[in-house]
């Protein structure tokens, strides 16, 4: 199978190193942008890019035809967007942490949030820590933590050095605290995700439109059980 790399910093350079050299188209960035015609010639895309090469990057895609996982954050996504990947049969992703593992984190927190209805007015935090040169704060998957937990919680954001990525909720009441934490030790893990997730784009029969990991990870789930 061969993908599209588009996209070459912190993250997108794991993706290159992961795959086989046999496997990349490209690897393009801003200094080597992609044609639909080089696009053509992949399975699927895999994207690490801002918000602002983003917009540059949906129509060539779209013309291309092949299906795309993004791992854009910070980004405010075009509101036809679902419905022009359904009326060209594309199916796409995106995520705002590609991390398998942090997709068993995700089931965690809805049972916690499902169940804190019997504590005694527990307050929730969030707090993410992640290398200087991230540009948004709070990350996307601080944002996204809150979501799955469906509970209103506070979230903190920090930059320092260059930490990869740590998440961790405290639940607390004048009695007791809950504790949750991931951390990525390698960019791998972000790469890795993100091939898998490319992966089910082509090899599983996903529904046109433009889709969340979260979705596509639990349909691949419960089709293992």
């Amino acid at each position: 199978m061969k993908f599209a790399v588009i996209g070459t910093g912190k993250t997108g350079g794991k993706v290159v190193e992961v795959l086989d050299e046999d496997q990349i188209v490209g690897p393009f960035d801003s200094t080597n942008k992609p044609t639909i015609e080089k696009l053509k010639q992949a399975d699927a895309a895999i994207l690490f890019v801002p918000g602002a090469a983003a917009d540059e990057l949906i129509e060539p895609l779209m013309e291309a035809g092949i299906p795309a996982a993004w791992g854009t954050t910070g980004y405010e996504w075009p509101s036809d967007l679902d419905e022009r990947l359904k009326a060209r049969k594309l199916a796409w992703l995106q995520a705002s942490n590609f991390s398998l593992g942090m997709n068993i984190v995700r089931r965690c927190l809805n049972i916690i949030g499902q169940s804190s209805s019997v504590l005694d007015h527990p307050k929730f935090n969030i707090h993410e820590i992640h290398h200087i040169h991230k540009q948004d704060a709070p990350s996307g998957t601080a944002i996204s933590w809150e979501q799955w937990l469906g509970q209103d919680a506070k979230i903190t954001s920090e930059r320092k050095g260059d930490i990869k990525g740590i998440h961790q909720l405290e639940v607390k009441t004048e009695t007791e605290s809950i504790h949750l934490k991931h951390q990525a030790h390698d960019r791998k893990i972000f790469a890795q995700g993100a091939v898998w997730a490319a992966e089910q784009l082509v090899l599983n029969d996903i529904e046109p439109g433009f889709h969340d990991l979260s979705t596509i990870f639990d349909n691949v789930m419960q089709q293992q059980l």
